[in-house]
Formats: structure tokens, C-alpha cells, sequence
């Protein structure tokens, strides 16, 4: 039987483990899909030692940055975005040591695909990306390749970025697209969000939130109370959950 799995830490609410168990009875492939939660990302070679039928692993936080230093290839997407979602694992049959880990990152094609149908070409030309970790890096480049220019929002000064306390009205409001690529607000701190003015947006506002637990988080919920479209990060997670699925057995 095929094993494929997730790295991260903590896994106590992943998507994935459910995505593949039911796509796996429903379309009645024989394989299983396993949580390895690691507190230490160096803890990757003794899963691919003694998981020897392992063919492929989803990555989240906090490692899809970490995680590449122990790969032999990356792809040029991974590579130009600097953050790896997904790993091919090969192997040599017969030869139980032998292995090559091959990066992807598909939060690429699914923020992308994901976000397109919502844009407004007349009113989407700008946009704020809340958080700075390896999602952040994924919707960076997607937004780049959809003509919208961007700017990080994070709570730690830095050049080129924005702290959370210079987001003025002028700023919201010629940054229509605002995008929550923070793990803020998710189950079960549900009660918080990002520290952004909520009373200045407006229904030419478009708000993703890559998080998905709960389905309404407290950030897409006051912009909703603003009039702003609003989106959670479900679709994102199906459409790179399906093409990591296609890499790993392409």
C-alpha cells in the first residue's frame, strides 16, 4: 500500500489527512495518508527511512522554508518562490537507503486559481499580504503574476514591509486586495484576528484568508461587516491538494 502524509507542527486540525482519506475511498485507491507531526524538521530523514512505501509528503508550518536544504531538486517555481508545499519521494527498489526528495510548491496554483475569478480588473490592482512566513512567499508570486503589485504587512519593522500601525486610510484605500497568509484566527483561536483598520474598508474590498478553520474567521467576518467580498482558503487547499496529487504520481 502507497503512504503519502503530512510534516508539520501542530497537526491537531489539518485538511489534509481528511482530503486524501476521502478522496482515497471514493475513488477506491489503495493507499493511506498519514499526520507525522515533528517538533524538529531534521526528524524528515527518519520518516523516509522507515516509511519505506512513502511516495509523497504535503509540508506546512513551520517548514516549508526549512524543509528544503533536505531536498535534492527543487522545481523552479519552489525555488523562485522560496517555499516548498509538496516533496515526491523516489526510491530504488531493492535498495531501502536510497532516495531522491524532489520540492514543490502548489499554494501557488491554488491561491491563484482560487483567487482569479474574484478580481475586478478596473479595481484590483493592489494588494497587502498579512504575514511573512512560506504561504506569504506562494501569494506573493501569484499576485505578482497576476499584474497586482503587493506589499508584506508584518508586526516586526522591517525594510520594504509595512507594520500593522501604518496601514493609514490612504493605504486600504488604494490596496483593495487584502490577503491574511498568517495562521491568525485559526481553530481554536478563533476570537482574533489581524490588527488591520476593519472600519476602513469598503465593498470594493476583496479579503482572502488562507485559513479555512472556521470557515469564517473573524477577519473575512468584519469585512464582510464592511461590504467587502470575502473568500476562506477551502478552495486553495482542494486545488493544491489535487496538484500535488498529479506530481506525485505523474
Amino acid at each position: 500500500m502507497d503512504t503519502y502524509g503530512l510534516i508539520g507542527f501542530p497537526l491537531k486540525h489539518s485538511f489534509s489527512a481528511k482530503f486524501f482519506g476521502d478522496k482515497f475511498q471514493r475513488e477506491g485507491i489503495n493507499a493511506e495518508y498519514l499526520n507525522f507531526e515533528i517538533e524538529d524538521i531534521n526528524e524528515i530523514r527518519h520518516i523516509i527511512l522507515f516509511n519505506q512505501h512513502l511516495r509523497g509528503l504535503n509540508v506546512t508550518i513551520p517548514y516549508k522554508e526549512k524543509v528544503i536544504p533536505f531536498l535534492h531538486e527543487v522545481s523552479f517555481e519552489a525555488e523562485k518562490i522560496g517555499a516548498v508545499n509538496a516533496i515526491k519521494v523516489e526510491r530504488k527498489p531493492g535498495d531501502m537507503y536510497f532516495y531522491r526528495l524532489i520540492g514543490y510548491n502548489t499554494d501557488y496554483i491554488g491561491f491563484r486559481d482560487s483567487l482569479s475569478p474574484l478580481l475586478n480588473p478596473t479595481l484590483h490592482h493592489k494588494a497587502l499580504i498579512l504575514g511573512t512566513g512560506g504561504a506569504s512567499k506562494a501569494v506573493a508570486q501569484a499576485l505578482q503574476d497576476l499584474s497586482i503589485s503587493w506589499k508584506y504587512v508584518s508586526r516586526t519593522p522591517q525594510e520594504s514591509r509595512l507594520t500593522y500601525d501604518m496601514l493609514t486610510p490612504e493605504i486600504i484605500s488604494t490596496h483593495q486586495i487584502i490577503v491574511n497568509a498568517s495562521p491568525v484566527g485559526t481553530y481554536p483561536n478563533s476570537d482574533v484576528c489581524p490588527d488591520i483598520p476593519y472600519q476602513l474598508l469598503s465593498p470594493n474590498h476583496l479579503l482572502y484568508d488562507l485559513v479555512y478553520n472556521p470557515e469564517e474567521t473573524l477577519f473575512l467576518k468584519k469585512g464582510k461587516e464592511q461590504g467587502a467580498i470575502t473568500k476562506n482558503g477551502r478552495e486553495m487547499l482542494e486545488i493544491q491538494a489535487e496538484a500535488a496529487w498529479d506530481i506525485w504520481n505523474q
